[in-house]
C-alpha cells in the first residue's frame, strides 16, 4: 500500500475517534513532532504550556499527550482528579531528563552543602526531568523552570539562597547565568560520576551557579561551524537558536529563545525575512510550510528520535483505547512535592 495512503485512512480513523468522544479527549502535540501528529492535536506548543491547558479544561476527561515520556508525566502531575493522561508510547524516553535521576541529584547536594555549609543552595530542575526529581526541588524550597523563565526562575533562587544547583542542563544554566552577568569563575560543571563533581572544595565555595553536565543531543549538534557555513551561504539571514545549545553557538546567533519564542519569532518577522533556525527539524519544516512568504533554513538537520517514536498507528491505538493503553501514573506523594516546586515556578509569572 502507498505510504501516504495509508497514513490519510490512519488519519480518518483518528478523527472519527476524536468526533465520538468529542470534548472528553484533548490530544496535545509538541512542537517537536511531525507535522500529521501536530495536525490530529487540539494544542500544539511546549510541554508545559500544554500540560496547563490540559489541566484548565474542564470537560475533558482523556489527555493523549504526543511528546516525550516527562511532558506527559507533567500533564498528570497537573491534572484534574477525573482526567487520565496517556503517552501513544511509553518509550518515548529523554536522553537528558535520563542524565540525572534523583540518589544521584541527592547526593551532589549533600556534597555541596557538605562544602558550601547546610542550606547554602537552592536545587533549580529544567521541566525537561521526571516527577521524582521535581519533587526532590519542591520538598528542599527549590523550583523548576522553563527554557522561557529560566532567567526568572534563576533570579528567585538567587533570592533564597547563595547558591544554585541547576540540572539537568548545562548549557541553558550556563547561558541564563551569562545573561544574568555571572562571571567564568561563578559557574561551574558537576559531573555526577566524580568526587565533588570534578571540582576542587574552593571552587564550589566560589561558585554562584552549579551546573549538572547533561545536555540535549538534538541541540548539541549545532556547532560554531554551522553558524559560519549558514553566514556565508545566507548573508541577510537572521539566525535564531535554542537555549539549550552550547554558549558558542548562542553567542554567535542574532536571537536565542524557547520554542515558543522561535515560533513567534518567525510569526512577527517581516515577509521576504529569511531566518536560520538552530532547533529540532521538525519544528522547522513545519514554520518553513506554515510561513511560505519566509525562507525558512535549519541551521544543521537535526532530529529527536525519541519524539519520532509516536506515530499514527501509535495514536490511533491509544485512541481506540483510550484511558486504559500506556496510562501515565505519578505516586501521589511525589506529585505533591512536584506540585509545589511547579506552583513556585507558576508564583514567577
Amino acid at each position: 500500500m502507498d505510504n501516504r495512503l495509508h497514513d490519510e485512512e490512519l488519519i480518518e480513523k483518528i478523527r472519527v475517534k476524536k468526533r465520538e468522544l468529542g470534548s472528553q479527549l484533548l490530544i496535545l502535540t509538541h512542537h517537536y513532532q511531525k507535522k500529521e501528529i501536530v495536525s490530529l492535536g487540539d494544542f500544539a506548543g511546549d510541554s508545559f504550556e500544554l500540560s496547563r491547558k490540559a489541566a484548565a479544561d474542564r470537560e475533558c476527561r482523556y489527555i493523549v499527550f504526543c511528546g516525550v515520556h516527562f511532558m506527559a508525566e507533567s500533564a498528570a502531575i497537573l491534572a484534574k482528579p477525573h482526567q487520565v493522561v496517556q503517552i501513544p508510547d511509553e518509550l518515548a524516553g529523554c536522553w537528558m531528563a535520563e542524565m540525572a535521576d534523583t540518589q544521584t541529584v541527592k547526593s551532589a547536594f549533600e556534597q555541596l552543602e557538605s562544602i558550601a555549609g547546610k542550606g547554602s543552595a537552592t536545587p533549580l530542575v529544567y521541566m525537561n526531568s521526571d516527577a521524582e526529581l521535581k519533587s526532590f526541588c519542591g520538598d528542599r524550597g527549590g523550583v523548576v523552570c522553563t527554557s522561557s523563565n529560566a532567567a526568572k526562575a534563576v533570579e528567585w533562587a538567587f533570592a533564597q539562597r547563595e547558591k544554585v544547583l541547576f540540572f539537568p542542563d548545562r548549557h541553558l544554566g550556563h547561558n541564563t547565568g551569562y545573561d544574568l552577568g555571572l562571571k567564568d569563575d561563578e559557574m561551574v560543571v558537576w559531573a555526577a560520576d566524580k568526587p565533588l563533581g570534578g571540582n576542587d572544595p574552593e571552587a564550589l565555595r566560589r561558585a554562584r551557579l552549579v551546573l549538572w553536565d547533561g545536555y540535549c543531543l538534538v541541540h548539541t549538534r549545532f556547532t560554531r561551524d554551522h553558524i559560519e557555513k549558514r553566514r556565508a551561504e545566507f548573508p541577510e539571514a537572521k539566525i535564531i537558536v535554542h537555549p539549550e545549545c552550547p554558549r558558542e553557538v548562542v553567542a554567535l546567533a542574532d536571537a536565542c529563545g524557547s520554542t515558543s519564542r522561535i515560533e513567534k519569532y518567525v510569526r512577527e518577522a517581516p515577509a521576504g525575512s529569511t531566518i536560520v533556525i538552530g532547533t529540532e527539524i521538525n519544528m522547522i519544516e513545519r514554520l518553513a510550510s506554515q510561513y511560505p512568504d519566509k525562507k525558512i533554513i535549519e541551521l544543521h538537520r537535526s532530529l529527536c528520535p525519541n519524539m519520532a517514536k509516536i506515530s499514527l498507528e501509535k495514536l490511533l491505538q491509544t485512541v481506540e483505547n483510550v484511558g486504559e493503553m500506556n496510562v501515565v501514573r505519578v505516586d501521589e506523594e511525589i506529585k505533591a512535592g512536584a506540585r509545589v516546586a511547579l506552583d513556585r515556578m507558576l508564583a514567577l509569572g
